[in-house]
């Protein structure tokens, strides 16, 4: 490469130099004295010229190289940065949603919560309702009240206070279904009620122990006598009164 370099020169000043030929004498001299500096010039100039460049060339291809290393190498960076800041973004707005959806869940959690314990509420007050509604064991309803008919005898007083004992009070028959159902119950024995016969302002009377009075009556035949306490029923299904004696009784528990 340097040999070729230097002869391009020397070709175009022999071609100066023949020029110069045909001029005078004096002329020739100082041509091929500026031919020959020339030459000389860039003989000297040929190898400097030539040298750094070749020398310095692999170092540059090196740089080129690096530096196209480096671009590419920060395009990846800057690719995977765009790609963590994306799937951070999105990892973001997934939380928030999910955040959002869990609130909501919470609220509808604490709703339920608060609609299962006034469900409970209610459950309870319906249990005491039926409770209320339905009959104790050993007890039969008829209307709205339970009646209960004992198995052994005592007196009146002391039937009153059983039925006390169990939230009642001797049977008041206010009714003709009722005194069917009351004179069934007894399966044909007298068993206290809660008629008696006491001592008013106006005089004595008979009446039921609530008070109220007595607008129908189911005496059997030649009754009431005064004094004493009324039982229910004869054979016949009718009134008979009593005193002294002991008897079976039947309470009566009003339904609310």
């Amino acid at each position: 490469m340097s040999a070729d370099a230097v002869a391009a020169p020397r070709l175009s000043l022999n071609v100066r130099y023949n020029r110069n030929v045909q001029e005078t004498s004096g002329e020739e001299e100082e041509s091929q004295v500026e031919i020959l500096e020339e030459e000389e010039h860039h003989a000297d100039l040929g190898p400097q010229r030539a040298g750094p460049h070749t020398q310095n060339k692999p170092a540059a291809n090196n740089r080129r190289r690096l530096k196209a290393a480096a671009v590419t190498l920060g395009g990846f960076f800057l690719l995977i940065l765009a790609a963590l800041f994306i799937r951070c973004t999105v990892l973001q707005i997934r939380y928030d949603q999910l955040s959002n959806n869990y609130t909501q869940l919470q609220g509808k959690v604490s709703e339920i919560s608060v609609n299962y314990s006034q469900l409970q509420d209610e459950v309870k007050q319906l249990k005491n309702r039926i409770k209320e509604t339905c009959c104790p064991d050993g007890w039969k309803r008829s209307g709205r009240s339970c009646y209960f008919k004992s198995k052994e005898k005592k007196y009146w007083f002391d039937s009153r206070v059983d039925c006390k004992q169990r939230g009642a009070d001797l049977v008041v028959i206010n009714n003709d279904e009722e005194q069917k159902f009351v004179s069934e119950l007894s399966n044909g024995g007298e068993s206290w009620t809660g008629l008696r016969y006491v001592a008013r302002q106006e005089g004595w009377r008979w009446e039921w122990l609530d008070g109220s009075p007595l607008t129908e009556t189911f005496w059997g035949p030649g009754l009431p006598h005064s004094g004493s306490y009324a039982a229910c029923c004869n054979q016949q299904g009718k009134w008979t009164q009593s005193y002294s004696d002991t008897k079976t009784w039947i309470c009566e528990k009003k339904i609310k």
